[in-house]
């Protein structure tokens, strides 16, 4: 058949010259960046632990990130993403697949010259010598490191401090490789992102592409996130039960007092609806079965598409590498910031933003753990419910809704509750006092709570946080679980109430109305109720609402959400309304008695 095919073709008799030049008008493949990538790049050993042909079944993730690429309305692509995910090889695709699809100027940006003369040695050129499809485009001899030139089209590669190679040429590729190293002005013009972005105005199919790690909230990575028209996320389903599911580091558990080597043997995955383990061994499963879904930002067709991918999903890591790589960087803050921003991909809060714990240290009073002033009035208790355990707080209360910590801790099992709950708390003058009222979280285990409140009936409430502002702290909802009534649950504004006590630490310690706690209060107290941040938030109606938010995902919130309950159950009790106790007078006191008759104590002349 092929000798067949051959003699077909020669009977032609075409000259060299014209099947040439037919070669050159037949259209190129219709396929998209990861279609491309699957049939024509090769990776080499000097950008991959595992060298030879690209799969993107290998890292499922990238598909809609480079195929993006291919929408014709797409003209601004931001991927927001971790270390360890192949993000840097997904842009080098979509460079790949222009040199061979669909040619143009292209302009590749860095944060410094030096990277880019590096890149292109390592990485680019590699790149196109290994795949046959690019290599018959390049022109090598009339190409330099930091301007690769081909048969229709040219690449140029600079360093974001240059201004001069940012301003040169047009372009209708721009290229931005971690975008959050790069200098806010270059000399003394527009910001590099300015510059290079001018460059595509003559093109009306230009492509801007951003690629990053984060760094601060104003990092041009995070701000292409935030101002995208869609904002995407990789779901994955639960094997378990199916339930779809960012990947987030507060779902990774470990033994609470494991050091780096055993939470990385131990760590695990816990699903957030029905909690069952996943473990490494899913995560292939996790990764294929995924699928981007993204949140709308604006009506019309979308220009600007954003992708965000923590280093949790990377099929090279484990979730005890991640569990490991957090406990060796907790405690110094240059590590934790490189933590959050290369393993997690958020963004780094200056603590100067937000209230440090070291706020919370200055409210110590000197009265001791276990006791309460005898100023104080009422006591209430808040509890934070868990998967397997539970985390209280208690709180003393008195005029002016003065309040003082008690005590806080971990529980483990519901009679561990009971004891709290049925304890004296003595105060300075040796009264005893208990417990008034009790909030307890509702959202974990919701059955079981309302079944331990029906029994504590008066003494605990079940609650839970709305979802939307409430023109009120709380509203009330009746569950009608319960044999012969129905039990009360408490809606709570959980905005309305950390706002109260954000403002009661903002009145000296021991003053009226103050929020206190007791001398030598652990750090790890004062830490979580501090980890989260007042933000303003504005709606497409350009109105400005303030809501709190976790300053980082790895934050634990859990006594903070036990403060917030007790105030609920203050607000519950009536605390606002507390008055100050009378003091008493001294009564006149009866003269003493005489030894004498005149037991009336009248004179003689009575009558």
């Amino acid at each position: 058949m092929a000798t067949r095919r051959k003699k077909q073709r020669n009977e032609l008799n075409y000259p060299d010259w014209i099947m040439n030049a037919l070669a050159v008008l037949k259209p190129p493949e219709k396929l998209t960046v990861s279609q491309w990538a699957d049939k024509y790049r090769i990776l080499s050993e000097l950008d991959s632990a595992a060298p030879g042909h690209w799969r993107t079944s290998k890292t499922p993730y990238l598909q809609k990130v480079m195929d993006a690429f291919n929408d014709d309305f797409v003209h601004d692509i931001t991927f927001c993403a971790g270390t360890q995910l192949g993000k840097t090889s997904a842009e080098q695709n979509m460079i790949g697949y222009a040199i061979a699809q669909d040619p143009g100027p292209m302009l590749v940006v860095y944060p410094s010259k030096e990277l880019a003369k590096f890149t292109s040695e390592k990485r680019l050129q590699p790149l196109i010598k290994l795949s046959p499809e690019l290599y018959k485009h390049w022109n090598e001899r009339g190409s330099t490191d930091l301007e690769l030139t081909f048969d229709t089209m040219y690449i140029a590669l600079v360093g974001a401090n240059s201004p001069a190679g940012l301003s040169s040429r047009p372009a209708r590729y721009v290229f931005f490789d971690e975008i959050d190293k790069f200098p806010k002005w270059s000399g003394a013009e527009a910001g590099p992102l300015d510059l290079a972005a001018e460059r595509t105005k003559t093109f009306y199919n230009f492509k801007v592409v951003k690629v990053s790690t984060p760094t601060l909230k104003t990092g041009n990575i995070w701000q292409g996130w935030e101002t995208a028209d869609v904002q995407y996320k990789y779901l994955v389903p639960c094997p378990h039960c199916g339930g779809m599911q960012e990947l987030e580091f507060k779902q990774i558990k470990w033994p609470e007092d494991a050091d780096e080597t055993e939470a990385r043997a131990a760590a695990y995955y816990e699903c957030k609806f029905c909690h069952e383990i996943i473990d490494d061994r899913h995560k292939p499963q996790l990764l294929r079965e995924g699928e981007w879904r993204g949140e709308k930002k604006s009506k019309g067709r979308a220009r600007k598409v954003a992708f965000h991918l923590n280093s949790i999903y990377s099929p090279w890591l484990t979730f005890g590498d991640v569990a490991a790589k957090f406990l060796s960087s907790r405690n110094d803050p240059p590590l934790l910031m490189n933590f959050i921003n290369s393993w997690l991909a958020e963004p780094w809060v200056d603590k100067s933003s937000r209230m440090q714990s070291d706020v919370v240290m200055e409210k110590q009073l000197p009265y001791e753990r276990g006791t309460m002033p005898p100023q104080a009035q009422l006591l209430t208790m808040g509890i934070d419910v868990q998967l397997d355990h539970f985390w209280y707080s208690v709180r003393a209360w008195g005029p002016h809704l003065t309040s003082w910590l008690v005590d806080y801790g971990r529980l483990e099992t519901w009679a561990d509750i009971e004891v709290v709950l049925e304890r004296n708390f003595p105060d300075t003058n040796g009264e005893i006092h208990n417990i008034n009222l009790a909030c307890m979280d509702s959202g974990y285990n919701t059955d079981e709570v309302f079944a331990f409140c029906a029994h504590h009936l008066g003494l605990v409430v079940p609650t839970k946080g709305a979802s939307n502002p409430l023109k009120s702290r709380y509203q009330v909802s009746v569950i009608d679980k319960f044999d012969g009534f129905g039990l009360r649950q408490y809606l709570m504004d959980t905005n309305q109430l950390k706002n109260f006590i954000a403002s009661r630490m903002s009145i000296d310690p021991g003053a009226a109305g103050s929020w206190n706690v007791y001398r030598d209060v652990d750090r790890e107290y004062c830490d979580q109720i501090c980890s989260e941040q007042r933000v303003e938030k504005k709606d497409k109606k350009g109105r400005v609402t303030t809501g709190w938010e976790p300053i980082s995902s790895h934050a634990a919130n859990h006594l903070l959400d036990c403060e917030t309950n007790n105030a609920l159950a203050a607000e519950l009790l009536g605390v606002r309304y507390l008055m100050e106790p009378e003091e008493e007078t001294e009564k006149p006191q009866p003269a003493a008695d005489s030894q004498d008759d005149n037991w009336l104590d009248v004179d003689d002349n009575w009558l």
